[in-house]
């Protein structure tokens, strides 16, 4: 398994469709995926030259990233993939200097506790969903 940042190595159509069926993503259209995969550093998981998984990275690129969208496509599932999707993210070389990573999940704690993520209860996080 390979993972890359080319971004024209994207399955666009197997992605999205993906991504659409997620409790995250769903109500996404292409066109906003498509300038969200644009405007991030995207991690693409190939095995034998065909994508199996996808996660992006997005924010200043420099001091804070926001991990986002992780994704292994069901029949890969339990190989390490999106453990290997995260890692690569937080080792790319655009993205070293970033020192506040950040990300949201309702199901996938244990994955980014490994890389030491924490669940934050400080009161300083704050957001606005629109």
């Amino acid at each position: 398994m390979d993972i890359v940042f080319d971004q024209a190595r994207i399955d666009f159509t197997r992605t999205s469709e993906l991504l659409k069926a997620t409790y995250w993503g769903s109500g996404r259209s292409d066109d906003i995926l498509r300038r969200a995969f644009a405007n991030s550093i995207c991690a693409i998981a190939l095995e034998d030259g065909h994508q199996v998984g996808f996660a992006r990275a997005s924010g200043d690129c420099a001091v804070f990233a926001r991990i986002s969208d992780v994704m292994v496509w069901p029949e890969y599932r339990g190989r390490g993939i999106g453990q290997a999707l995260v890692r690569e993210l937080l080792n790319h070389p655009e993205l070293r200097t970033v020192t506040l990573w950040t990300l949201n999940t309702s199901d996938a704690h244990g994955l980014y506790q490994r890389f030491g993520f924490r669940r934050v209860f400080d009161g300083n996080e704050m957001r606005l969903d629109r």
